[in-house]
């Protein structure tokens, strides 16, 4: 690993004075490539911190650009940059806060045919996407691939977030077989969301993130956190790995690319989803 320059001993001074970081860990989250798929509620402050933090890379996954609707929560975006691609606005961002990391921008919509070209190669993803299809196609590839994956989700004033890291726990598709109905699912610009909520969500996963580069801690494996903003309470389930899940039950060289991202009734979910 590439030793410290003197700017960045003192930029990371409170983390070196952290026995569980040190030099040493610091050198390791430079060192990191982690993936960060959605650049919108969850992502920004996930971004941000991974990027303070001193993550060297930071890969970016984002089709779409910055509406003023995105505003109330979307932090790493601004007034000024409404209009312009979301990947270019968070490079923006995370280069006015560090300029030291390296960011890849993939300004593109991830499907069956991508994923795998993309997430290969990064040591983490944090899973910022904001529906169903993609999440599975995600979980899928990941589980190939044997890369953890930080998941988070919210709708109105509720988040979930849980680690899934292929073979050492359950993964996606352990936990939720198939989504739920889509008129039973809707999306937060239907539903509305709290703005500060994907703030909150979002460092969770980016202490995630830190914590699994680092192996440091106990990483939110096999347990799903669900946060209630408006009791003020977090509640953990222990969930288990499926011993007959379609996807990790498996070798990784036995997940096809037909079948990754498909669940049952594909078809239909995505019609009644529009």
């Amino acid at each position: 690993m590439n030793p410290l320059t003197q700017p960045e001993l003192l930029r990371y001074a409170r983390h070196l004075s952290l026995p569980e970081v040190g030099p040493e860990g610091q050198q390791r989250l430079k060192a990191a490539r982690v993936l960060c798929v959605g650049a919108g509620g969850l992502g920004s402050p996930a971004l941000m911190y991974l990027a303070a933090a001193g993550v060297g890379t930071l890969g970016i996954v984002e089709f779409d650009t910055v509406d003023e609707s995105n505003l109330q929560r979307q932090v790493i975006h601004s007034t000024q940059r409404i209009g312009i691609p979301k990947v270019d606005s968070a490079e923006e961002s995370i280069h006015a806060l560090n300029p030291d990391v390296n960011v890849v921008k993939y300004q593109t919509r991830i499907d069956a045919s991508n994923i795998v070209e993309i997430i290969e190669g990064y040591d983490v993803i944090v899973d910022g996407v904001d529906n169903f299809p993609t999440r599975y196609l995600l979980n899928d590839a990941t589980v190939r691939l044997k890369i953890p994956v930080v998941s988070a989700s919210i709708l109105g004033f509720d988040g979930q977030l849980s680690v899934f890291k292929p073979y050492d726990g359950p993964c996606y598709r352990c936990l939720f077989r198939e989504p739920p109905p889509a008129e039973l699912a809707p999306s937060c610009g239907a539903n509305g969301v709290l703005g500060v909520l994907p703030g909150t969500m979002g460092l969770l996963q980016a202490t995630e993130v830190v914590k699994l580069i680092l192996d440091i801690g106990e990483p939110a494996i096999g347990r799903l956190l669900l946060y209630d903003a408006l009791g003020a309470t977090l509640t953990e389930v222990k969930v288990h790995r499926d011993p007959e899940c379609p996807i990790c039950s498996r070798e990784p060289d036995e997940i096809s690319d037909e079948e990754m991202g498909v669940f049952p009734d594909y078809e239909a979910f995505c019609a009644a989803a529009g």
